[in-house]
């Protein structure tokens, strides 16, 4: 399955159709697994941004693996030059500021409900890099946040490739549903289901006296395990079976939930990537998100 190319809404919004039914399209064709894709960012992404970003050097900004922002509450993170911290922050709150105009028109009916999450530019080349089997970003595998636990809420995930001159080549693979009829009893789905709901209560609790305590439901324990798991799967990796190479060439955009769809980045260097939480309760597919998928399966609630 390639992508869907949006060509009825542009920089200046809608182009044509309904606004609120092709919004709704929009979103349901995202939940379904479909990568919706842009050839040029449909927000405001000043090119002056772009070419400061991409011209930094690692030796001499101590560039980390990624320059991350924290909309929510302005903190930069990743980024230790004081000389140019300053200009780095300003560039990432406009970013994560038209990305969120975007969401609120293009992506209507979560609108209000979403949370924003870190947004990152990403520097560094993803070929022949050295790192851990479980960080390993070309191994295909569903995210999860081990900081972050979503309670089944669904990881939306806008990416432009700000490269001037290299596509990013992604593999992707079969849908969550298919994906979890094939593997998830196998990584121990009903061990996880059936987790202590005692211990959750006692880990809340904690939560309300402002103890740094994350919250996590049999839902995310699982998906932070499956994403290990499925990196660690020999048989799975190696196997061509649903999985598509696709590349995103220089200026695109894509949006895709990448809790489900499988995906692995084979290469690309320079990337921006702005993260969304969207609620079940805001989805309009919610049978085919990855929590109601899992609780049909295990026979019981997993938030």
């Amino acid at each position: 399955m390639s992508w869907l190319k949006v060509d009825d809404y542009g920089g200046n919004g809608w182009l044509a159709g309904e606004p609120g039914d092709r919004a709704r399209h929009y979103c349901a064709e995202l939940e379904k697994g479909q990568i919706l894709f842009f050839p040029a960012p449909p927000f405001a992404l000043p090119q002056d941004d772009i070419d400061f970003l991409v011209s930094l050097k690692p030796a001499d900004s101590r560039l980390h693996k990624n320059i991350s922002y924290r909309p929510e509450q302005g903190v930069l993170r990743g980024f230790a030059d004081a000389v140019n911290e300053s200009r780095v922050h300003d560039i990432m709150q406009r970013y994560t500021d038209a990305v969120r105009k975007f969401v609120l028109a293009f992506l209507a009916p979560y609108a209000e409900k979403f949370q924003m999450d870190y947004a990152s530019f990403r520097p560094i080349e993803e070929a022949g890099r050295n790192l851990a089997l479980h960080k390993r970003n070309d191994l295909l595998h569903v995210d999860a946040f081990p900081s972050r636990p979503t309670r089944g809420g669904r990881i939306l995930r806008i990416f432009t490739n700000v490269n001037p001159s290299k596509g990013r080549v992604w593999v992707v693979g079969e849908r969550f549903p298919d994906l979890a009829a094939r593997f998830a009893e196998s990584a121990g789905l009903k061990k996880f289901a059936t987790g202590s709901g005692l211990l959750r209560g006692w880990k809340r609790g904690l939560g309300t006296l402002g103890l740094p305590v994350a919250d996590h439901a049999p839902y995310d324990k699982f998906m932070l395990y499956f994403h290990d798991w499925l990196k660690e799967n020999d048989s799975f990796q190696n196997s061509k079976q649903g999985k598509e190479q696709l590349e995103f060439p220089p200026a695109s955009t894509w949006i895709v939930f990448t809790d489900g769809v499988p995906h692995s980045a084979l290469s690309g260097q320079f990337a921006m990537e702005q993260t969304f939480i969207i609620p079940v309760e805001a989805l309009v597919a919610p049978e085919v998100s990855p929590i109601r998928v899992l609780e049909k399966m295990a026979g019981r609630a997993m938030s």
